[in-house]
């Protein structure tokens, strides 16, 4: 299901002015500082603010023209809405807080559904909890089936786990995942941590001071050194080929990587991520050297900083490696040299 949203706007101090398109199911981030203008973009997709212009269609149908006087209230476009701070009602357990969102339903699922959400979240335990009582990734989890059962055409989640510490992040993000691959929902999410975007979404636009600064896949944005995004380094696609007693091999285009056993099953696909900063270089070989990981590679472009960012090919997979401007001078690196990308740390996420 695609979605195209083409809007402007002008409030106190600020100009939204904004366009784009996803052309698929599957998580597209919204990604940028805080006041790039994220949350105003998905208010406008679900209806809690009226645009100055603009054009919003998902799958097809217009939700928002304002050429042509349309404009669908909220109530009317399907959209899921999971906010920062959950917005359960404390005054209703788990289970009638997730059956608010059935009841507003245009057409409610059947008993089936809901068992299926429940499961799928890990709500089965906390059915007749109060809110009061949960954690703040309970909750968070809580407002994700409540979304899920309004039978959304789209959800959006502004910044779910902002709110939330190190540890809860770690708790829900595999019920993210799990929903992006189970679903198949077009999924808005807006965040301005670069972790979270690269374990979670598909497709990533970036904002900056309301404008659309770049969009592209999430294998290439976070590669690419012009006019990419802060935290860069490479998100992967890779398989899981064979077992070891102790490593993982995982295969991707022109190249394998070897990591701490993956408790899943070979054939698996696993998308990981390898930070720019935990890359060295060498033009030789190295010999004799505790890294399992050495990948041989060409040198494709540069960028010359405070450090230079150097993007290196393997076939059809980039990486970028974070070095110092003296190191890359030291090496003589151009386009076209021939490296061996040394790589100290794999972070492996669940199916990509």
């Amino acid at each position: 299901m695609s979605v195209e949203v083409r809007i402007r706007h002008r409030f106190k101090t600020f100009a939204l002015d904004v366009a784009f398109e996803a052309e698929r199911a599957g998580v597209t981030a919204l990604f940028g500082p805080s006041g790039a203008g994220k949350t105003s973009v998905i208010n406008a997709i679900a209806g809690l603010s009226r645009p100055d212009e603009g054009r919003i269609a998902i799958g097809g149908r217009v939700v928002l023209d304002t050429e042509a006087g349309i404009f669908v209230p909220a109530r009317a476009r399907r959209t899921g809405y999971v906010f920062q701070d959950s917005r359960l009602f404390p005054h209703m357990s788990v289970e009638d807080n997730l059956r608010f969102g059935r009841r507003r339903a245009p057409f409610p699922v059947d008993e089936h559904e809901i068992e299926h959400v429940v499961e799928m979240l890990g709500l089965t335990h906390l059915l007749e909890r109060n809110p009061r009582a949960l954690s703040g990734g309970e909750k968070g989890r809580v407002a994700l089936g409540r979304a899920l059962l309004s039978s959304p055409d789209i959800l959006l989640l502004d910044e779910p786990l902002a709110a939330l510490d190190a540890a809860r992040r770690q708790e829900i993000l595999p019920y993210l995942e799990r929903l992006r691959d189970e679903t198949k929902l077009p999924m808005f999410y807006v965040s301005h941590a670069v972790d979270e975007v690269a374990r979670l979404a598909h497709e990533i636009v970036v904002l900056r001071e309301g404008r659309v600064a770049a969009q592209g896949s999430v294998f290439d944005l976070l590669t690419r050194i012009e006019g990419g995004i802060e935290g860069m380094g490479a998100v992967l696609d890779t398989r899981i080929e064979s077992h070891g007693e102790d490593l993982s091999v995982l295969v991707f285009d022109h190249g394998r990587l070897y990591v701490p056993r993956v408790q899943r099953d070979v054939g698996t696909r696993v998308r990981v991520r390898l930070r720019a900063e935990d890359i060295m270089l060498a033009r030789e070989e190295p010999r004799a050297i505790s890294a399992n990981n050495i990948l041989p590679a060409t040198v494709s472009a540069m960028r010359y900083g405070a450090q230079a960012d150097i993007q290196i090919a393997m076939g059809a997979a980039r990486l970028v490696a974070r070095v110092t401007r003296a190191s890359a001078k030291r090496l003589e690196l151009a386009p076209g040299a021939h490296v061996f990308a040394i790589v100290k740390s794999v972070i492996v996420d669940a199916a990509g």
